[in-house]
């Protein structure tokens, strides 16, 4: 019998959609599927501290960033490159809890998004 320790929601697929319109209906329909009961990772998609916040109130565990780190890397060099994406993101995830009263990850809820389908459900 195989069992799995989580899932990882690759969101690229559909590449003339926006990424955080991937990640918002990938990643809360595979955290709804597992019913929470695996921990859930989003890859792809994320550019902006905004997009973890995103995944986080979607319900992921956490985030991969493979893109963003590797231009800073290409660009700048290690510390003052790729160190400074997530410098970057970090700040950018503060200030998105703390413009939605949050004080850490934990804090941020399915409550603080809003989807396509939450939109479309709230208009029937």
């Amino acid at each position: 019998m195989l069992s799995a320790g989580g899932r990882v929601v690759i969101a690229t697929r559909g590449c003339q959609l926006p990424p955080w319109l991937k990640m918002t209906r990938a990643g809360g329909a595979v955290v709804k599927a597992v019913a929470w009961a695996v921990p859930v990772l989003v890859d792809g998609g994320v550019r902006r501290g905004t997009d973890v916040f995103k995944a986080l109130a979607l319900g992921a565990k956490a985030v991969m960033v493979g893109r963003p780190v590797f231009y800073g890397l290409a660009a700048r060099g290690e510390e003052a490159g790729a160190r400074h994406v997530i410098e970057m993101l970090n700040a950018e995830l503060e200030l998105a809890m703390v413009l939605c009263g949050r004080r850490s990850v934990a804090e941020v809820t399915r409550g603080h998004v809003q989807t396509e389908g939450d939109r479309i459900r709230a208009m029937l």
